[in-house]
């Protein structure tokens, strides 16, 4: 699964910056990158956003890998989905009314009339560090392809604790917003449902979304006051938007879900169901079988681009390799605008034997990079290619520039001073190593490291 501009380039903090401390249940976010869910979610997503007075290109959006419902926002103009959330929109209106809803604390403020100054420093502490940690992808392109893995601490039980005022405020304002895309409260009426239907379950398993966002009967009455004044009650976003939510869903279970439950729930033979038996039978190691669904789904639809990146994942993660470069150069063509595409395209030809793929490596990583100029595999990827044709200037100036969008000042210092080895003044790289040594220096130094206990 890969992510394309759901995250876009820039990463960001989450919840951790609104707390003093993190509790001793914080964890770590896992952020997942999927040009086809991240194109799925901004449809919906920009209108709304826009709706709000917001600009949307200016308001990052994140997929958390995380199966409990939950959705938040932090550190800014940063919207985060869990991939449960998601994958349990049972339509496209439920998760356009939560994104509303969101929108409504985003534009409101909210965020910053929470924050203290001392929450502040601690928020930008940590946003350095997720910001270089999340871009940190690693894999290949669809559910898997980037998924980003962002190991800073955060507090991710107690987000955004808002207070019932601001809530309503935000139900109030994800009215507007919805009535300005011509939407009625009907999604985010269903979503609060589904967490009543499961809110025994869910208490016992840690109901984050719940807990962050109080859900009363009061509110609920709102909205169906709402709902039924609503001039646009009944209308939806449309079959063609339900029907790549449901491929959303099905994608998201596939490659996250348990395999033998996945299998068990999606039967049939919907586009959607075999995308999610695709992906469980290649996680569960059925190469043969999950080959065939997905060569299936290609004869049938040719055209889609998205079907080909699936089975050039799962030929590439199966090691073969050269059987997936057919594949990703077609979804490529197909969609030559998908930089996680292009670097899976890339990811591939390196791998190839006796290093036959290593210059036109080097060219689609450069293309990513120009694309993503903040996405740190794109840029360890150029790295890669770039070393092993002996290019060690632009090797060193591309592993530098990842070290320091993932704050390790260490190891930035370490591939800059051998790029000063090879760039020199006239070198077109020159005054990009110049920004990157000052870049660094803003960097915290790294701990010193503790010196072992005698035992």
């Amino acid at each position: 699964m890969g992510i394309g501009r759901l995250a876009r380039a820039g990463f960001v903090l989450a919840v951790g910056l609104l707390l003093a401390a993190p509790p001793a249940a914080a964890r770590g976010l896992t952020i997942v990158r999927d040009v086809e869910i991240e194109e799925h979610v901004r449809a919906i997503a920009d209108p709304i956003l826009a709706a709000a007075g917001l600009v949307p290109k200016d308001v990052d959006v994140y997929l958390v890998k995380d199966e409990r419902l939950n959705a938040f926002v932090a550190g800014g103009q940063n919207l985060f989905l869990h991939t449960g959330l998601v994958a349990r929109a049972a339509t496209p209106e439920q998760l356009a009314g939560v994104i509303a809803h969101e929108a409504g604390h985003l534009s409101g403020g909210h965020l910053s009339r929470q924050v203290v100054a001392r929450e502040k420093a601690l928020g930008q502490m940590l946003l350095g560090t997720v910001l270089g940690l999340a871009a940190a992808a690693v894999g290949a392109p669809q559910l898997g392809t980037a998924i980003i893995a962002g190991g800073a601490t955060v507090a991710q039980s107690n987000v955004l604790a808002f207070s019932r005022a601001q809530e309503q405020a935000a139900d109030q304002a994800a009215v507007n917003f919805l009535a300005a895309v011509q939407l009625p409260p009907t999604g985010l009426i269903d979503f609060f449902a589904v967490l009543e239907a499961q809110d025994m379950r869910l208490a016992a398993e840690g109901d984050v979304y719940r807990r962050t966002h109080p859900l009363t009967r009061d509110r609920v009455a709102f909205l169906e006051a709402q709902e039924a004044a609503s001039p646009w009650r009944g209308r939806t976003l449309g079959p063609a938007r339900a029907a790549v939510h449901e491929r959303v869903r099905a994608k998201l279970d596939g490659f996250l879900g348990e395999p033998e439950r996945v299998l068990a729930a999606w039967t049939g033979e919907s586009v959607p169901a075999r995308i999610a038996r695709a992906a469980a039978l290649h996680r569960r190691g059925e190469v043969e079988q999950a080959v065939a669904v997905a060569k299936g789904l290609v004869a049938e639809q040719p055209k889609d681009a998205f079907l080909h990146e699936l089975l050039a994942q799962i030929l590439f993660e199966n090691g073969r390799i050269a059987e997936s470069i057919g594949p990703w150069r077609t979804a490529l063509g197909l969609r030559p605008d998908a930089a996680l595409i292009r670097l899976g395209l890339a990811r591939a030809l390196l791998e190839l034997p006796g290093g036959r793929g290593g210059e036109e490596a080097a060219a689609q990583a450069r293309e990513v990079v120009r694309a993503l100029p903040r996405d740190v595999a794109a840029l360890r990827t150029l790295g890669i290619a770039e070393g092993r044709l002996g290019r060690l200037g632009p090797a060193s100036l591309a592993f530098a520039e990842a070290a320091v969008l993932t704050g390790d000042k260490r190891d930035a210092r370490l591939h800059l001073d051998r790029a000063r080895q090879q760039i020199g003044p006239g070198d077109p790289n020159w005054l990009r190593l110049q920004d990157l040594l000052r870049e660094v220096e803003r960097l915290p130094e790294p701990r010193a490291q503790e010196p072992a206990r005698r035992r």
